[in-house]
């Protein structure tokens, strides 16, 4: 697979991309009601779920255009982490048995972001390069 490494950089933007994409529709539908799940259809404000929201609103727009991404990355893995033993573990051990494998994967996808950065299309780099 040495073909693809030449796009290595560009192939990190693209997971980025994407995980913010995907952590963008949860902030939608427990900020905003989008979607029309009926989980987050009465999200109150300010209460738990609603912050966890905000915080993926927020990140997910960041992920996106590639600013602050070590940062950003390691607070939504960690907001992943804690989705994960707050809403899935207490039903079953196994992510298979508890609906939680998706909060799993997020938690580390964000944290190999965090730790790789945003990539060859970020604001993170483009602003380095303007230095």
């Amino acid at each position: 697979m040495d073909f693809l490494r030449p796009y290595a950089s560009q192939i990190l933007s693209i997971l980025r991309i994407f995980v913010g994409l995907l952590l963008l529709q949860y902030g939608l539908a427990k900020i905003f009601g989008f979607f029309g799940i009926p989980y987050f259809a009465n999200v109150q404000p300010f209460s738990l779920i609603w912050f966890a929201g905000l915080i993926e609103l927020i990140g997910a727009g960041l992920l996106v255009v590639g600013l602050f991404t070590r940062f950003v990355a390691f607070v939504l893995s960690g907001l992943m982490a804690f989705a994960y033993f707050i809403g899935h573990f207490p039903k079953a051990f196994l992510p298979i048995l508890n609906d939680g494998g998706f909060a799993v994967a997020l938690c580390f996808a964000c944290l190999y972001l965090a730790a790789a950065g945003g990539g060859a299309w970020s604001l993170d780099r483009s602003m380095r390069k303007a230095d």
